[in-house]
């Protein structure tokens, strides 16, 4: 069996990175990758400027506790003039420091009786103020290509006055489901059939990666129908995903389809719960196959596939990990890495009691996964690796 790393290392490999791309708004931005890196044209701040309300002064004018003729008025927005010795001006945040200014004493610390400022304590050389280009410098790269566009991201591209980005243009990506045995909800149940969960749970995982997903609901396990439909979504997708349907059984005829018309591989991967994996091409799309049971394809999307499909889309999605406490023991090492649906309470991973990859409740329960290494095993308040589930949308 692959490895994960291994498999994770090959998959990415693959991906190739798309090349078209659009320019959109701002406001149209959101979770889009950026196509090209973004330049600078201005400094931020454009000026030096009061991070306080207050007062501008000349620190050399001051020996404690000394008086200030409060000459002038500047409120953000607005520009002021020099000051002459013994000069201060009325000064708000944001608002420029009037030449002659070095520093900034707050209101809280001043005391005013008419223009008369008293100023209690000594402010020092550059207090509360904000240097030109502190934020950002002009000519320098503010956000690079690859980067998926965030709400921070789009306000710092506000503010360097950018107002369209290029973008990568998203995925589109087939998402069929396999199998005579399943039903969608909303239809009853004839014998031995159970509900697609599998169309749901895949199909929001790809829009929550960006995705634009065509689903092309339940295949009927018959060859022909499956090769004409994989032919089909190849033809207008850069993408085409399945659940189940690709091992060797009778029944399962992705595997003989696709192999029909383009290339695949099936990969028998280090991993529980899953193992079974394929991918492969058909034409010039891109083909993986997830396996069956619910927890298997949440699990394998989020460790391979979430992966690939951002290195494709010109970006990456590392997954995130944080060490937590062991609120659990595993006394017998497997051979295969395990990924645990668990929740953190009182700062230790908690493991749902069911961890059979049919149990999807399990996934629901958790708030993340803890990663146990093959031949590990683990005592209780050992540290562990865990992967929050909410850092992956």
């Amino acid at each position: 069996m692959l490895t994960v790393d291994q498999a994770s290392e090959q998959l990415l490999a693959a991906a190739r990175r798309m090349t078209e791309t659009e320019t959109l708004a701002l406001n149209d931005a959101l979770g889009r990758v950026l196509a090209t890196d973004v330049v600078s044209t201005l400094a931020v701040p454009g000026f030096d400027n009061s991070a306080m309300d207050g007062y501008a002064l000349n620190v050399a004018n001051f020996v404690a506790p000394t008086t200030f003729h409060v000459a002038q008025r500047i409120a953000a927005g607005e520009t002021g003039s020099a000051l002459a010795p013994g000069e201060a001006a009325r000064i708000f945040t944001g608002a420029p420091i009037p030449s002659g200014a070095n520093a900034v004493a707050m209101q809280e610390d001043c005391s005013v009786d008419g223009n008369t400022l008293t100023v209690n304590g000594k402010p020092f050389h550059g207090q509360h103020i904000r240097r030109r280009g502190e934020d950002v410098q002009q000519d320098a790269v503010v956000i690079q290509a690859g980067t998926r566009l965030g709400a921070a991201e789009l306000g710092l591209l506000a503010a360097v006055g950018v107002a369209r980005v290029a973008v990568v243009r998203r995925l589109r990506v087939a998402l069929l489901s396999t199998g005579n045995e399943l039903a969608e909800p909303g239809t009853p149940l004839a014998p031995g059939q159970i509900y697609n969960s599998n169309r749901y749970a895949i199909s929001a995982l790809l829009r929550e990666a960006g995705c634009i997903v065509s689903d092309l609901c339940i295949v009927p396990d018959q060859f022909a129908a499956t090769r004409d439909i994989l032919a089909d979504a190849a033809a207008t997708h850069d993408v085409v995903l399945s659940t189940g349907g690709v091992s060797v059984g009778e029944e399962d005829h992705v595997k003989a389809a696709v192999e029909s018309l383009g290339a695949l591989s099936l990969w028998k991967i280090a991993i529980k719960p899953g193992k079974p994996f394929a991918c492969g091409r058909i034409g010039d799309a891109d083909f993986i196959g997830l396996p069956g049971n619910p927890v298997s394809s949440f699990v394998t999307f989020v460790v391979f596939v979430r992966p690939f499909l951002a290195a494709r889309s010109g970006g990456h999605a590392p997954t995130p990990t944080i060490g937590v406490a062991a609120g659990f023991a595993i006394e017998r090492a497997g051979n295969r890495r395990e990924y645990l649906r668990a929740r953190l309470v009182d700062g230790r991973a908690v493991l749902y009691p069911n961890q059979s990859s049919g149990v999807l409740t399990s996934v629901v329960w958790a708030d993340g996964l803890v990663v146990v290494p093959e031949g590990r095993m683990v005592q209780a308040g050992e540290p562990v690796d865990f992967i929050p589930l909410a850092a992956l949308k």
